[in-house]
């Protein structure tokens, strides 16, 4: 089990984060870390902006469970905490669903290149998170009942066919 979580990241809408700095709910769980690898998983999570306009940049205090925050930043130091850890397997449990619609699209980039040959499981309740993923599993009250590529599930006319339409994505 040890082994298996070594090789596990996960990205939950409850974000975890610690009376500490930036920096250092970023960098948990890793020694080490060179300055520019931090630099880069926070330009991939899309918190580049938001760290320069903070008076202690990357060593401002988030305060006692992120209070400090809001709920994307949360998540976006979640995101960069993951990217950092660079696990073979990445779970994103509504991972954006605190972002609004511009941030996504840069955090879905940044998730889509960083999963290249890996394995994402990604649960999400916005469609457009998992429109470029290999397969999607539809569940209803907690069954599976789809399965498929986005253009199959998009063609059938089924669950995934109707919430698709219901949130009028291209």
């Amino acid at each position: 089990l040890e082994s298996l979580r070594s090789h596990m990241a996960l990205v939950s809408q409850d974000t975890q984060l610690f009376n500490d700095t930036i920096r250092a709910n970023i960098t948990y769980g890793c020694e080490n870390v060179p300055e520019a690898t931090l630099k880069a998983v926070i330009q991939e999570a899309a918190l580049t902006e938001f760290i320069q306009q903070l008076p202690q940049g990357v060593e401002t205090l988030v305060g006692d469970r992120g209070v400090q925050l809001s709920g994307g930043e949360k998540q976006r130091i979640s995101i960069a905490r993951a990217l950092l850890k660079g696990s073979e397997i990445l779970i994103l449990d509504e991972a954006t669903s605190s972002l609004d619609s511009q941030t996504e699209a840069l955090i879905q980039q940044a998730i889509d290149r960083v999963i290249q040959g890996k394995t994402a499981i990604v649960i999400a309740h916005r469609l457009s998170t998992i429109q470029h993923a290999d397969q999607i599993v539809v569940l209803d009250q907690g069954q599976s009942v789809e399965r498929g590529t986005l253009e199959e599930l998009r063609s059938n006319s089924g669950l995934f066919a109707r919430l698709w339409e219901a949130q009028k994505f291209s």
